[in-house]
């Protein structure tokens, strides 16, 4: 074992709109080329059309949407021998829920539509109905380490 001390997790700063740390999460990682205000306009339009549509507060629909999507297990690769096997593990709850903001945001991406507002808000609500891409992602990675659970001793 290192005899290192082991680095403390930073604690984002709550969102200064939503007061969530969840939301502030959502915005740097919706962020590029480090247009913070955009990522911001992006969250708050998706927010405003989740509140229309679902006529819900928009903080509970996105709770619910990264809470579904978040994997339990994942596979990861390790060789051995010569061969390579996708070996399951389990996954810490911070980096779960972080899987569950990228593949929403991948999934939102690559929606078709017309701004990334619209189609990011409607990955959320689907990703809370359990419908969606992101939700595909999710089964389509539990399924994988249900097939190669045989290998869960290589971890």
């Amino acid at each position: 074992m290192s005899r290192r001390s082991t680095n403390e997790g930073r604690l984002t700063r709550p969102n200064p709109v939503y007061r969530n740390r969840l939301v502030n999460m959502l915005v740097n990682i919706i962020l590029k080329n480090g247009k913070k205000s955009v990522a911001y306009r992006i969250l708050h339009e998706a927010m405003k059309t989740i509140q229309q549509k679902t006529k819900k507060n928009p903080l509970a629909v996105v709770r619910q949407a990264i809470r579904r999507v978040t994997p339990n297990v994942a596979v990861k690769a390790r060789r051995r021998g010569g061969s390579t096997y996708q070996v399951p593990v389990e996954i810490k709850p911070d980096q779960g829920k972080a899987l569950a903001v990228r593949w929403i945001l991948a999934a939102a991406r690559k929606r078709p539509g017309r701004s990334m507002a619209f189609k990011l808000s409607y990955e959320l609500m689907d990703a809370a109905r359990q419908t969606g891409n992101a939700i595909r992602k999710r089964e389509e990675t539990h399924r994988m380490a249900e097939a190669n659970k045989a290998f869960a001793h290589y971890r």
